[in-house]
């Protein structure tokens, strides 16, 4: 199953996750400074929640979390036969997780991710294991 990622940033991550566990009727699947992030199942959405004191309100980014390694790539290569481009594939440690995942950017600068989470770790900025 494939399910649509929404990244926001909050002015307080205590006050959002309150909010969004009531909304959802969930609680965060992990929580880290300035982090938490959601698996909900109805609606099917990764909801991820980065703490940015003063700058809340807006989308970090936005995403589609799948379940191999290979949906990434035939993401990648269907994109390629577009002008859409991406990222090359990469594995990397970020936002508390390893994950194979290309980038790509809208016209407006909305950033897209389509990754494949393969185990939690306690990595937040973004480190590139392997291209």
């Amino acid at each position: 199953m494939s399910r649509v990622q929404l990244a926001i940033n909050v002015d307080n991550l205590d006050e959002a996750m309150k909010f969004y566990s009531s909304i959802f009727q969930t609680k965060p699947d992990k929580i880290r400074p300035g982090y938490a992030n959601y698996a909900i199942e109805d609606p099917p959405l990764k909801l991820v929640l980065f703490e940015k004191p003063g700058k809340g309100g807006g989308i970090n980014h936005l995403g589609v979390e799948v379940e191999t390694v290979e949906e990434v790539r035939e993401v990648q290569n269907r994109l390629s036969r577009t002008e859409v481009e991406t990222t090359s594939i990469e594995t990397t440690e970020c936002c508390y997780s390893e994950k194979t995942e290309i980038w790509a950017t809208s016209p407006n600068g909305i950033r897209w991710e389509w990754y494949v989470k393969h185990n939690d770790t306690e990595q937040f900025e973004n480190i590139v294991i392997s291209k």
